[in-house]
């Protein structure tokens, strides 16, 4: 699990993962950008990221975004 805060106008670029992964939203306003689809989410919104999928993160409101990030855990 990681915990993210990010500041108005913030921006993760697009990245991606060989895992799956879920966002949950415990503040704030944002963009999540999945390839070619966007989405508004708010406070109290949860997403779920497929593994290998192109994403970013960009914070459009006035507050902070503070969000959590939960992957699974990989077997070596």
């Amino acid at each position: 699990m990681r915990y993210f805060e990010l500041e108005p106008g913030a921006v993760i670029p697009e990245h991606h993962h060989e895992w799956e992964h879920e966002i949950f939203i415990l503040q704030g306003k944002l963009i999540i950008t999945e390839g070619t689809e966007e989405r508004v989410v708010e406070s109290g919104t949860a997403v779920f990221i497929k593994p290998n999928a192109p994403h970013s993160y960009k914070n459009i409101g006035d507050t902070k975004v503070l969000m959590l990030c939960v992957i699974p855990y990989l077997k070596l």
